[in-house]
C-alpha cells in the first residue's frame, strides 16, 4: 500500500508498505530496519519477533526517542516487559503495533516533530 503523505524536507517518511516490505522515500527495504526522522539503521541485529533479546531493545536508549514503535510484522504481537526495561527505566515509551499499522503512526508523529523512532520487522 502506498502512503500518501507531503515530504518534508530532510526527514524520513514510510511511503509504502506490503507483504515482507517497507519503503522509506521511496527505497524498498526487505530487512529489519530502524527509522528516525534523520536516519535509516540497517545494522540492528533483530530479525525475527520470537528471538527479540534485551540487547534488541538496548539498541533504542541511545537514540534519544520519546517514543519506539516497534512493527511486528504482519500483526501485533506484545514482548514481555522483562525485554524492555531498558527503555522504561529511561523513560522511553514502547508501543507494539503490526508493520503497517507502525509506519503509519510514525508518519503522523514524525510529522508532529515528536522524538520517535521505529524498529520495523516483518516477521
Amino acid at each position: 500500500m502506498k502512503l500518501h503523505l507531503s515530504k518534508i524536507a530532510n526527514q524520513n517518511i514510510f511511503t509504502a508498505h506490503g507483504a515482507g516490505f517497507v519503503a522509506v522515500n521511496g527505497e524498498r527495504f526487505e530487512n529489519a530496519i530502524v527509522v528516525t526522522p534523520t536516519q535509516i539503521f540497517s545494522d540492528w541485529k533483530a530479525q525475527d519477533f520470537d528471538q527479540l533479546n534485551e540487547a534488541d531493545f538496548n539498541y533504542f536508549v541511545t537514540l534519544q526517542a520519546d517514543i519506539v514503535l516497534l512493527g511486528t510484522g504482519p500483526r501485533q504481537r506484545f514482548a514481555h516487559p522483562r525485554l524492555y526495561r531498558a527503555l522504561t527505566d529511561a523513560r522511553i515509551g514502547v508501543e507494539f503495533m503490526d508493520t503497517p499499522a507502525a509506519c503509519r503512526t510514525f508518519n503522523i508523529l514524525m510529522a508532529e516533530d515528536r522524538k520517535v523512532v521505529a524498529g520495523i520487522l516483518f516477521r
